[in-house]
Order: C-alpha cells, then sequence, then structure tokens
C-alpha cells in the first residue's frame, strides 16, 4: 500500500536532490528513509529509483509517485491547516487560481480591501495561467477561480465580477488607426501577439476570426502584456487586450486601439467556488468584495 510517508519521501528527495537531505528535512535518519522506501519497492514490485553515476533518478514508476505527490500532499496539509484554525479560531487560507492575466490584474485591486476587512484569513494566490481551474476548484486545490470562462454546471457557482472590452492594440501610424473597428479580413496581412495559450483560449479567435474562416499571417507567443505592447509600439505587429489595461500601461506608448468587429469584443472576469461552499462566509465575502456588492 502506498501510504502519506512514501509521496513526502519522494517529493522532499526530489526537491533536495540527496536522500540524505531529504531524510533533514523530514526529520529521519537516512537509514530509515531508504528502508521504508526499498519496503515499498519490495511490495509493489518496482523500482523507485535507479542510481545515475553518484545521482539518484527517478524511474517511471518514480515518476509517477511524484506526480501523485504533488496532488494528494498540497491537499493533506492544507486540511492540516483548515483543522488546527478551527481549533484556533481562525478561518484559515483562502486560495485563489486565476485563468488568465486580466484576471491577476483585476484581482490585486480586490484583495487590500478584503485583507482590511479579514485580518484572519491569509490568501495564497494562484497564478499559473495554463493549468485547469475547473479541475483545479473541483478538486479542492483552491477555493476560488478567477476566469474569463464561466462554466453552466451544478457543482460549480460563477459570478461575473467585472466587465471589459478587448480592443485591438495599433501602432498609431498603422494603416488601421483612426478606424472604429477593425474586420477579421483586416487581421490577415497582421503578426498578431497573443499569450502562449491554446487557440480555444482566446476568444480573438474563437469569437471572431474563426468564424469568418480568417487567420492572422503569423501569431506570435508573448509571455506578458507589457511585451505585448512594447512590440505593437515597436511596430512589429498587433495585440488584442482588454482595453482598461493598454489605458493603464500604454497611456505613453505610441498605440492607439480598434474595435473588434461592429459590436465589440466582450469579456467578463467571474468568481467560481464549490457550490457546497456557498455558506462558508470569507469565501463569499470574497466573491461579494469582488463584485461590489459588500457593504
Amino acid at each position: 500500500m502506498i501510504e502519506r510517508q512514501h509521496l513526502a519521501i519522494v517529493r522532499e528527495v526530489v526537491s533536495a536532490g540527496s536522500i540524505t537531505a531529504a531524510a533533514e528535512r523530514l526529520g529521519v535518519s537516512q537509514s530509515a528513509l531508504s528502508h521504508s522506501i526499498s519496503k515499498l519497492e519490495e511490495r509493489q514490485g518496482a523500482r523507485i529509483w535507479e542510481r545515475n553515476g553518484r545521482t539518484m533518478r527517478l524511474t517511471r514508476a518514480g515518476e509517477q509517485l511524484l506526480q501523485l505527490a504533488e496532488t494528494v500532499l498540497p491537499l493533506f496539509e492544507h486540511a492540516e491547516r483548515v483543522l488546527v484554525d478551527v481549533a484556533q479560531g481562525r478561518r484559515g487560507t483562502l486560495r485563489i487560481g486565476m485563468e488568465c492575466h486580466p484576471c491577476e490584474r483585476w484581482l490585486m485591486t480586490v484583495t487590500a480591501p478584503y485583507l482590511e476587512r479579514w485580518p484572519d484569513v491569509d490568501l495564497d494566490i494562484r497564478t499559473g495561467f495554463r493549468f485547469d481551474g475547473v479541475a483545479a476548484l473541483r478538486a479542492g486545490e483552491i477555493d476560488l477561480l478567477a476566469t474569463p470562462d464561466p462554466l453552466n454546471v451544478p457543482d460549480l457557482h460563477f459570478v461575473p465580477c467585472f466587465d471589459y472590452e478587448l480592443r485591438l492594440v495599433v501602432h498609431e501610424r498603422h494603416r488601421l488607426a483612426g478606424k472604429a473597428f477593425a474586420t477579421p479580413e483586416d487581421f490577415v496581412e497582421e503578426v498578431l501577439f497573443a499569450l502562449p495559450v491554446a487557440l480555444d483560449r482566446l476568444d480573438v479567435f474563437t469569437r471572431f476570426l474563426i468564424p469568418a474562416q480568417c487567420q492572422p499571417r503569423r501569431r506570435v507567443p508573448a509571455e506578458t502584456t507589457d511585451l505585448m505592447l512594447q512590440l505593437v509600439a515597436a511596430g512589429r505587429g498587433v495585440s488584442v487586450l482588454p482595453e482598461w489595461i493598454v489605458r493603464e500601461d500604454g497611456a505613453k506608448l505610441p498605440i492607439t486601439t480598434v474595435g473588434v468587429g461592429p459590436s465589440g469584443l466582450h469579456k467578463s472576469i467571474n468568481l467560481g467556488f464549490r457550490a457546497r461552499d456557498a455558506d462558508v462566509d470569507f469565501i463569499t465575502a470574497f466573491v461579494d468584495e469582488a463584485s461590489g456588492r459588500a457593504s
């Protein structure tokens, strides 16, 4: 049987870089640690590590254990913190995941007033924009999910909190500058800078270009909106970004914005939480604060 201690050992050995260092972190002897893993290998009939010179390398079975450890151990650790917090009369930690860069920027404007109202709550914010946020929310890895793409499912609730418009960002001397809006055909000859995510996460494609059977000449990934704005300002291409981010970060750059289509491309940032947590006061209070419903 795989036990929690086995997962902790594998994680610590990988993190610390050696069995000796891992044993020190875990507060056990090196021989006890090695014996524990040897017993697991014997019981399961599979090697966890193999030697590569003086170093230890995980086998395929070891990689599976590491993946399991990185998923399961944080849940154990969070549950233990919750039990301690309850015992001490504290509310604990609110874990928030985000699926987009605008979510992160917007969320930073909400956290300060929330923390002032709830001094006995800590925030743990996950800023990896490529993780499966809905799966993490359902699995209990996070308590709130900030996303522009809510789902209509019975076990999750999503509350719209912030509306914004996506705009085409161009150099002020670009051929499209001054137009009321751009058409899908206007993108065909353009280099489009976008976040390095799948196409189905980019609204300019799913809601605008693909339905019109149009594509930009080239899509170039850029890690941050700041980089996109600088590239557009240098005349290297165009981008589609939230208008409020362009207004805040691009005020001194030689750029301007154009509507995406005659009706514009509108989005909302939503906060999602598990339906069973609807009566958890410090979770719903954050949603109320973020959506402007807090008194």
